[in-house]
């Protein structure tokens, strides 16, 4: 039985997150479906994180396990023949027994855009989060600083599945301003419900004034989800990077900078 994982990339604007739900579609039911008629066989893809509904990726793996024969560099291309355009699978390679797509990925990074103008841009719809009033990207930066290191991010995550502990290693927090577009850069070693989009709302209130950037710390000590800012829907969100190694498997995917 070969283990093998594949590369994606995808818009998920017309899905109801990666993992499979019953009567909705979703970007793993959709790719099961893709394998399966391809292998001749049922297939279970494990993926790297659960990307809620709307939220996109750059760069995604998946591993599933199949007795197919078809040489692994020819995947990428027979897979593509039965997917939808918005879901792309841009590699493979045949990965160690013991090698999952979660449990051996060590650390993500996920962006947020946010279009920041006046006036709307329809290119950016489902793309990037549109706020009018203009956000200081300097407040934006300092407030995302007072997330890095190892805390107890109950206070950044909705209410969802279920997990042993709400502590989590956040390596870096980037804010970056081209025009008008705002990329909010983040890494940690795991990512709760919605966090990430949860921290990006508590970067804007900073900015806005309704706390100062210091206050994040005392917001994330007091765990309470009410004192943090709201979740920023999920258009504007994107995985960007995924770093592995499990002893035997080590390398990363990254896409090109976003702004």
């Amino acid at each position: 039985m070969r283990n093998i994982a594949i590369y994606l990339t995808y818009l998920g604007t017309a899905y109801h997150g990666w993992q499979v739900q019953k009567e909705l579609t979703t970007v793993a039911g959709t790719l099961e479906a893709a394998a399966g008629k391809l292998l001749g066989h049922r297939v279970h893809m494990t993926g790297c994180g659960r990307t809620d509904a709307g939220v996109h990726a750059r760069v995604y793996l998946a591993n599933f396990r199949t007795e197919s024969t078809i040489p692994v560099e020819r995947l990428p291309y027979a897979l593509n023949t039965h997917l939808p355009a918005d879901i792309v699978v841009t590699g493979a390679r045949e990965v160690s027994d013991g090698f999952n797509a979660i449990g051996s990925c060590v650390r993500k990074e996920y962006t947020y855009l946010i279009y920041n103008s006046r006036i709307r841009d329809p290119f950016y719809v489902n793309r990037a989060w549109f706020y009018p009033k203009h956000l200081d990207e300097r407040i934006m930066q300092a407030a995302g600083q007072q997330f890095v290191g190892t805390h107890d991010f109950a206070a950044v995550r909705s209410v969802g599945t279920e997990v042993k502990s709400t502590v989590r290693t956040v390596y870096d927090y980037q804010v970056r301003r081209s025009g008008d577009l705002i990329a909010l850069k983040v890494s940690a070693n795991g990512f709760l419900y919605n966090m990430a989009r949860a921290m990006a709302g508590t970067v804007v209130y900073a900015a806005e004034g309704k706390f100062p950037p210091e206050a994040i710390g005392e917001i994330l000590a007091s765990g309470n989800r009410t004192a943090a800012g709201p979740t920023v829907p999920g258009g504007g969100l994107y995985m960007t990077h995924l770093w592995y190694d499990n002893g035997t498997e080590k390398f990363e995917l990254a896409a090109p900078e976003m702004v």
